[in-house]
């Protein structure tokens, strides 16, 4: 069965914005735990993601969620020392992580650069942990977009574009810095029930309408290679200027 068409979920501004993806995110976490499940959820890095993150951490006295019953995991890294502000995995934990009560074992962050010698090393240390601990889908893959038209560190015309048979793979040359990073290929981003691209901000208005368009190129847009079984996008109104 194909993946439905994304869904475009509009808003006025990126404190709407953060505040319905913070409240349909918790709504979700509960649903999946009340049917007796530990989800799994991929998170991302950027602006907007850390002000999502601050408000989940906000709101997680008021939910129900129990976060020690929560998998994390995420689309990507930048494969830097592990104390590097860069790090998405850092970001998240400042900002959320470092605030709710998760199971460190269910936290599953890619090696830094000063744990593994090399970005393959850290690629293929993430892909084992995914196949040990890993559901073998995401309950929510939260994503951003580059104003190039990027996710997770898939880029535009970059060979790992190419990738088959593989979970998680070193990336090297990255047109954005560092050039060093490790990224979920598109085949392990595709298992998710749900995607959700999370753009905000006018610098995300054409990235945004070429990934949402009906023709187009994956080598030139790589966002629009990743679907779930819903894909949802969630957008400000000048992310959503140029649809």
């Amino acid at each position: 069965m194909s993946a439905a068409a994304p869904v475009v979920r509009r808003h006025d501004d990126a404190d709407s914005l953060v505040g319905d993806v913070a409240s349909a995110l918790l709504d979700r976490l509960e649903a999946a735990q009340s049917r007796g499940e530990v989800p799994q959820v991929g998170l991302t890095g950027g602006t907007i993601a850390e002000s999502l993150h601050r408000e989940l951490a906000r709101r997680a006295s008021d939910s129900s969620v129990d976060w020690s019953r929560v998998v994390f995991w995420w689309g990507d890294e930048r494969f830097v020392p592990a104390d590097s502000p860069d790090r998405n995995a850092r970001q998240a934990r400042e900002a959320l992580l470092d605030h709710v009560p998760v199971d460190p074992a269910h936290v599953h962050e890619v090696p830094a650069s000063d744990e593994v010698a090399t970005a393959e090393d850290a690629a293929e240390a993430y892909s084992a942990a995914m196949r040990e601990h890993g559901a073998g889908f995401f309950e929510v893959l939260m994503l951003g977009i580059g104003p190039d038209g990027h996710c997770a560190s898939l880029f535009p015309g970059h060979p790992v574009l190419e990738a088959r048979d593989a979970i998680a793979v070193a990336v090297h040359d990255s047109p954005k810095p560092p050039p060093d990073r490790v990224t979920l290929t598109f085949e392990a981003l595709q298992h998710a029930r749900s995607v959700w691209f999370i753009a905000s901000g006018e610098g995300k208005a054409e990235a945004v309408a070429r990934a949402l368009a009906d023709e187009g190129s994956v080598t030139e847009t790589p966002a629009r290679g990743v679907r779930g079984d819903e894909t949802v996008w969630w957008l400000d109104e000048d992310a959503a200027s140029a649809l």
